[in-house]
């Protein structure tokens, strides 16, 4: 028997029946069942270390001892939104002076400058602005390969995707495949939140159904396109909740396996309207570090024989709780981002980007094996050896100022070259 393994089996005697009949039943490689899953939720103290040990201990059967990271920007392009979501930060009304929107050519510019900086991928988000027509993410996609075509397009949320076959008259498959067609290669897993739509409703009324988020996701999956998946919790849900928006998302793999990754958000409540306003009595201010370290560990017990990734965000943790969540059943740090502005417009403090450089450096700290990888999880560079760090040679990594070359969100709504104004509501050429 390893140490580690005797550590586990030592860890393991000092809970209590129940949570430790759960956690060995998974350790033998029996699937978590919802009963279960909602009594880890309770898990404190010895139960709670006893629950990560066996987290890391599958995902070490699971996904190896590689963490993974991708270098890439996210152009959020408009900040103005004909929703009014109550947990939005980022959002804009069209008649704010906040409201902005980056043309096509500025797009192009920042996803070429993405690339010349290394980046793989390029991730597209935003509002649903008022005045576009339809077709505005297919001639977005088609702008971006036609400049770069190296690039990975992974852009627009379920909720874009519903907006945009709506103005243009068409089903979601239609949609779905005239973007594919266009460039995009895969689909953020976001807008889901909590599929529930009790909570939805509370949360964002008049957004995307539990219903239509499955129909998009389900039918990107079966004509090629790949999304992640997410779920934002610590605000209003209940831990039952949760766990069914879990098996939700593993039922959905076990048809399709179109999922890439799993990515937990916690709810960054510092900025949210529903929080500032008293909006919703019963609201939490997220996650506690401990609701976090349960939550991925969970997932990986729940999700991990059919997502092999199960992804940190460092934009909602921070690189020191991202770091320890690796021994809590993740095993990828996300993205360099270099313009991250939702968690940012919402309070979150851990900055906009992440060179290579400091991911790797986490991932090595953390005693695993930093891998720079694709969107879709191909290994693209493994830096077996420390020594491999220092002759990565990151054109990212030699930037000192990134609020300075990046622009900061702030700047962004204050500039008055991408003001948005409904009266000439922008169009792509």
């Amino acid at each position: 028997m390893t140490e580690s393994a005797q550590t586990l089996e030592s860890s393991l005697r000092g809970v209590d029946g129940d949570v430790r009949a759960i956690l060995e039943r998974c350790l033998e490689g029996h699937e978590l069942d919802l009963a279960g899953a909602i009594a880890l939720c309770g898990a404190r103290g010895a139960a709670l270390h006893a629950l990560c040990m066996t987290a890391d201990t599958l995902r070490a059967r699971q996904a190896g001892e590689s963490v993974a990271y991708v270098v890439n920007r996210n152009i959020n392009f408009t900040n103005a939104c004909v929703k009014a979501c109550k947990f939005c930060a980022f959002a804009r009304g069209h008649r704010s002076e906040e409201a902005d929107f980056l043309g096509e050519d500025e797009v192009v510019r920042r996803a070429v400058e993405a690339r010349d900086l290394g980046a793989t991928e390029v991730c597209v988000q935003a509002g649903l602005a008022p005045g576009v027509d339809g077709r505005i993410y297919v001639r977005l996609c088609r702008a971006i390969k036609a400049a770069a075509p190296s690039l990975h397009i992974h852009a627009f949320s379920p909720e874009e995707v519903k907006y945009g076959a709506g103005l243009a008259g068409v089903s979601f498959r239609a949609y779905l495949e005239e973007l594919k067609e266009a460039g995009l290669g895969s689909l953020p897993g976001t807008s889901a939140e909590v599929l529930d739509d009790g909570v939805r409703a509370r949360l964002a009324p008049g957004r995307i159904t539990s219903a239509e988020w499955i129909d998009v996701v389900k039918t990107a999956h079966a004509i090629g396109l790949p999304t992640t998946s997410t779920l934002m919790y610590g605000h209003i849900e209940s831990d039952e909740q949760r766990m069914r928006h879990l098996e939700t998302l593993r039922s959905i793999q076990k048809d399709s396996g179109g999922f890439t990754e799993f990515v937990p958000l916690s709810f960054v409540h510092h900025e949210s309207p529903m929080f500032r306003k008293g909006l919703l009595p019963d609201l939490r201010p997220g996650p506690t570090g401990n609701d976090v370290i349960r939550l991925f560990a969970i997932a990986r017990l729940m999700l991990g024989e059919t997502f092999k990734n199960i992804q940190v965000s460092w934009v909602k943790e921070g690189m020191r709780q991202a770091q320890w969540l690796l021994s809590c059943g993740a095993n990828d740090l996300g993205g360099t981002l270099m313009n991250e502005s939702i968690s940012t417009a919402a309070g979150a403090g851990h900055g906009q980007v992440m060179t290579p450089s400091a991911l790797r450096s986490a991932i090595r700290d953390a005693g695993r094996v930093p891998v720079q990888r694709s969107t879709k999880y191909d290994a693209l560079r493994t830096f077996a050896a420390a020594h491999d760090d220092d002759e990565a040679g990151d054109p990212l990594d030699a930037i000192r100022d990134t609020d300075e070359a990046f622009g900061t969100y702030a700047a962004l709504t204050r500039d008055g070259r991408f003001r948005f104004h409904l009266t000439r509501a922008p169009r792509t050429a």
